[in-house]
């Protein structure tokens, strides 16, 4: 069983699309456990603020077969590929961590770069594994987001973000 680890975010109804899109997660592979919800602003372009988490999971799928089902899940939530790179989103989930497989292809890096430079994904993925080190550096991630520039990115847990029935922050959704 490989452990994998995305980042999910939305600007577009996020509120709706981050609970569908963990839900579709959950159906598609299986129990993943959540950080907490974090809202931060656009990064790299002038738009709304996205909610942002990281999900993990456990699963027998080739990473190959994991990134066809994370844009399975996006297209599924009207994710547009025709624009900027850098524009808002109703769902985007990205492969951070597929165990501790380092890859540096032309359509895949493993581990992902934004684990290391951007807080939306760093914060809650040591909230999620704080002792879990990064396959590259071999830092814990919360040793990596203590010494993060926090106040470079600013972004605001959401401690009244509530799961209902898709699950809560830490824990496995069902």
């Amino acid at each position: 069983m490989a452990q994998v680890f995305v980042s999910i975010g939305s600007n577009i109804e996020r509120e709706n699309n981050i609970r569908s899109g963990v839900r579709a997660m959950n159906n598609y592979f299986g129990p993943c456990h959540l950080s907490s919800v974090f809202d931060s602003e656009a990064v790299g372009f002038d738009g709304d603020a996205f909610y942002n988490l990281v999900a993990w999971f456990d699963t027998d799928l080739d990473v190959a077969a994991v990134v066809t089902g994370l844009r399975d899940i996006e297209d599924a939530h009207q994710r547009r590929r025709d624009g900027p790179r850098f524009s808002s989103r109703t769902l985007d989930i990205d492969l951070l961590l597929y165990d501790a497989l380092v890859l540096d292809g032309p359509d895949l890096r493993l581990p992902r770069e934004e684990i290391l430079h951007s807080a939306f994904v760093l914060a809650p993925l040591a909230e999620l594994a704080p002792t879990l080190c990064h396959p590259c550096s071999g830092k814990a991630y919360a040793d990596l987001w203590q010494r993060f520039d926090q106040a470079s990115q600013p972004m605001t847990r959401l401690e009244d973000f509530r799961w209902s029935s898709a699950g809560a922050a830490g824990t496995s959704v069902s």
